[in-house]
């Protein structure tokens, strides 16, 4: 639960500083960061999951960049659903999408996944 928690905060977090860098990309303030991360994660997980399943293998032919492209889409479709976020341009979208993947990477250095414990029958 605290790890899902720290998730939320770090996403909200990278998007209040895509918004400092990346002209055309605004969030108001941790309110509307806070929500966006949910309603960003909602379409990721449905509209986002088929568009990547059905766009495959031209994200392959691409080596993922395409994938880049969705969740440029992506933000620009939440940014219509959240008030204090918006997305104005489709470039904003694709260099705020590649800002925050560069992020992701980032924070994932620093908070490590854990792994499953692995029990022996040796004793």
């Amino acid at each position: 639960m605290f790890r899902m928690l720290l998730q939320w905060i770090l996403n909200a977090v990278a998007l209040l500083i895509v918004s400092r860098y990346v002209p055309g990309f605004v969030v108001d303030g941790w309110k509307s960061a806070l929500i966006a991360v949910v309603v960003i994660g909602l379409f990721n997980a449905t509209v986002g999951l088929l568009l990547k399943f059905i766009t495959l293998p031209l994200a392959v032919l691409t080596f993922g960049i395409f994938f880049l492209v969705i969740n440029a889409v992506i933000l620009k479709f939440a940014s219509d659903f959240v008030p204090g976020f918006e997305v104005q341009t489709y470039t904003a979208a694709f260099l705020g999408a590649l800002a925050l993947a560069v992020l992701h990477m980032v924070f994932g250095i620093f908070v490590k996944k854990r792994r499953p414990q692995r029990y022996s029958s040796e004793g």
